[in-house]
């Protein structure tokens, strides 16, 4: 009886884990809704919306919709109606955050709106450059650790009329560089930006070969990059894919003034950017 009883104790027990089991593994799946969004396309009107995150994926319930990303952008979807009256469909996008997006599609000749944003983290709806790979959500939130981080790049800056050009912080996380820059304005005067652009450039110019020069397109860049109003400083974090310069080279880093003549250069050697602080 004894023996009975201990097997009839280690079934029930057995019986009991796989009950719980079964009931975890059930909890864990749960349906949520997504919600789904509404917009109206034309023949002869092009309908744009503008998501956080660079597009991956699309998928269009009908031929009687025509989807495009805009040229040179990553997070801009373009659409526009194949024929005219068509029924109801459906759009669905999936962005590099890995979300996914619907949106309920009719057909208006004349629709009220022609532009629409997917506000995203802190109400940015910046347009967004190709990137290989990169999760752009994650990189928002390194741009914003870097933008916070105490330690510091020195000796690297330019000042001219009243304009302070300084990068003070270079960090590293997987693949990707991180850059901090800061403009400080010392006079009334706003300074608008009409350019920050990165270059790897020759040390030497000779006369007689044709100087080479490599830009270097960010994947992400956070911060206000229009303008810096009088009296205050803007910080600007550049995402780029990781790199090194070559011997005589280097990276020249260039601000310039829209409608105005206040440029400044920064010059980047390979010694500081191997000193990147590692952010995780």
């Amino acid at each position: 009886m004894k023996k009975i009883s201990a097997a009839m104790v280690i079934g029930i027990f057995l019986l009991i884990t796989i009950f719980k089991a079964q009931a975890q593994t059930n909890a864990t799946w749960q349906t949520k809704a997504i919600e789904t969004y509404h917009v109206t396309v034309a023949l002869s009107k092009t309908t744009n919306i503008i998501f956080p995150y660079a597009i991956v994926g699309v998928d269009i319930g009908s031929r009687d919709v025509l989807a495009q990303k805009a040229k040179g952008v990553e997070n801009v979807l373009q659409l526009k109606a194949a024929k005219d009256s068509f029924p109801q469909t459906n759009i669905s996008i999936i962005t590099a955050d890995g979300k996914l997006t619907s949106f309920l599609v009719d057909y208006d000749q004349q629709p009220s709106v022609l532009n629409l944003a997917l506000t995203g983290v802190g109400g940015q709806n910046n347009i967004s450059i190709p990137s290989e790979n990169i999760n752009q959500e994650q990189m928002d939130h390194f741009a914003k650790m870097a933008a916070e981080s105490k330690a510091k790049a020195r000796g690297i800056k330019d000042k001219t009329f009243g304009i302070l050009f300084k990068l003070n912080g270079i960090f590293i996380h997987d693949n990707v560089v991180l850059l901090r820059f800061n403009i400080s304005n010392e006079t009334n005067i706003n300074y608008d930006i009409d350019q920050l652009r990165l270059y790897i450039r020759d040390q030497k110019r000779s006369k007689r070969t044709a100087t080479q020069e490599i830009e270097i397109l960010p994947v992400l860049v956070q911060g206000n990059t229009k303008s810096v109003i009088g009296q205050s400083d803007n910080t600007i974090v550049f995402v780029v894919p990781k790199f090194t310069i070559p011997d005589n080279k280097y990276l020249a880093v260039q601000l310039m003034e829209k409608n105005g003549g206040r440029h400044l250069e920064l010059h980047v050697k390979n010694k500081k950017v191997v000193k990147a602080v590692p952010i995780d």
